[in-house]
């Protein structure tokens, strides 16, 4: 009479038949999946920085606009160069600390959050927040190759705020929203995010010269990010921000950590500088 096998048994039957070649092949199959699921993996985080830079920009200019409400129509200042080093003018720009590889000035702008979120006139209108000055996809460190992360990426349209003169003579500095009826709050930018290598002070220069019947006159003063293939996040005064791809790779030299951009170099027929010089300043009739 043939026994039935026991329960036991048939597990040690089955134990038995999974041998270690069956073993390495299952952790190759698995390895393969893993690998092809990278890149998907990788464009899902991509795309998700993408978007949570846009929120960081919305917020801020929507900080930006609170505070002109409060102050009788009047942009926050934004001051440059020196102007930015000393404590005593946190009033008087809408964000202090020039950025170096070196810690930043005064000490420790590259890395203290304070000066975000307790320092900037914006601050009270963005519920204190350090994060939404920073692009997630700057990973730019204090000391370039090495240090802490730095703590900002975003830079205001030099054109805006309180200035004796703008930067290209003949172009309207706008102090109130009012006065920025050309080219419009729609096609106004206001904030987006400077590359690691170029960005100083929170002041970014659009060199108006060769617009918009010279285009072998364009210059690239400072350089715009492309933390987004190759492209940087911008807000525009009616609120809504973007993320623009640029075209030209002249915007977008190869990354070099802790090694200041040469600024204010000719860049003739660059769409890039183009699209800029349309959406930041209007000539003066």
């Amino acid at each position: 009479m043939r026994r039935e096998k026991s329960f036991d048994e048939s597990i040690r039957g089955c134990e038995r038949a999974f041998t270690r070649a069956d073993l390495v092949v299952l952790i190759l199959a698995v390895s393969v999946l893993l690998v092809l699921q990278m890149p998907s993996l990788a464009n899902t985080r991509r795309n998700g920085n993408a978007s949570l830079c846009v929120a960081h920009l919305q917020q801020l200019s929507r900080a930006w606009r609170l505070y002109a409400d409060d102050n009788s129509d009047r942009l926050v200042g934004n001051l440059d160069g020196g102007g930015v080093s000393t404590l005593s003018n946190s009033n008087k720009t809408w964000v202090l600390g020039w950025m170096d590889f070196s810690g930043g000035i005064p000490a420790g702008a590259d890395t203290d959050t304070r000066y975000l979120a307790v320092y900037s006139p914006l601050a009270p209108y963005a519920n204190r927040s350090a994060e939404i000055f920073k692009c997630p996809e700057d990973q730019s460190l204090s000391l370039g190759n090495r240090g802490a992360q730095r703590v900002r990426s975003v830079s205001m349209n030099g054109y805006l705020g309180e200035r004796a003169s703008p930067f290209t003579p003949g172009y309207r500095q706008f102090k109130k929203i009012t006065e920025m009826a050309t080219p419009g709050p729609a096609r106004t930018w206001i904030f987006l995010d400077e590359r690691e290598e170029s960005i100083n002070d929170g002041f970014f220069v659009v060199d108006m010269s060769g617009y918009p019947n010279n285009p072998n006159a364009l210059r690239i003063v400072d350089f715009p990010a492309a933390y987004h293939a190759p492209g940087a996040g911008v807000s525009f005064a009616d609120g809504h921000a973007q993320i623009k791809t640029w075209l030209d790779p002249r915007t977008s030299p190869v990354l070099r950590p802790g090694q200041p951009l040469p600024l204010g170099g000719a860049s003739p027929n660059n769409l890039d500088v183009l699209w800029l010089q349309e959406r930041s300043t209007s000539r003066i009739n």
